[in-house]
C-alpha cells in the first residue's frame, strides 16, 4: 500500500521533510515543552497521595455534583478542585476543596476558567 508524501517539519525555519508533524530532532523538544508549560503540576496528580485522596472523593461522592443540581444522575469519574490549586500543595490535597464531577461537567467547568470560551471567570 502507498505511504502518503513527507512534509515540512511543522518547526518553523525547519526545512525537514517528516511523516508527522515535526521531525525526530524537533518533537523531542515539542514533547519536552509540552510536558514543562501545559502541565507544570504533573507530578501532584502522579502521587500516591492524591490517587489515594481521588478514589476516598469519587467513593464518598459517587455522583456529580453538577448533574445533581440539575436533577440529573450521572456517576462522577473525576475530582474537581473547585478552587484553582496552581501549584499550592495545601489547596490541592484540601479535601474541602474537592468534588466528584462526571467528564462533560469538569471539561466545562475547566473551559470556563481557563477562558476558553473567552468568558474567563475569575475565581478568589
Amino acid at each position: 500500500m502507498p505511504r502518503k508524501p513527507k512534509k515540512p517539519c511543522k518547526y518553523p525555519g525547519c526545512p525537514e521533510l517528516t511523516e508527522g508533524n515535526y521531525c525526530k530532532a524537533h518533537q523531542k523538544e515539542v514533547n519536552r515543552e509540552y510536558n514543562c508549560s501545559n502541565r507544570p503540576h504533573k507530578k501532584l496528580y502522579n502521587s500516591s497521595r492524591w490517587q489515594d485522596l481521588r478514589r476516598y472523593v469519587l467513593n464518598k461522592q459517587p455522583l456529580c455534583v453538577e448533574c445533581l443540581k440539575n436533577n440529573r444522575i450521572t456517576p462522577a469519574t473525576v475530582v474537581d478542585h473547585i478552587k484553582p490549586h496552581k501549584g499550592n500543595e495545601d489547596l490541592f490535597y484540601d479535601i474541602n476543596n474537592l468534588q466528584s464531577l462526571c467528564k462533560s461537567c469538569h471539561d466545562r467547568k475547566t473551559a470556563k476558567e481557563d477562558g476558553r470560551w473567552k468568558r474567563k471567570v475569575y475565581t478568589f
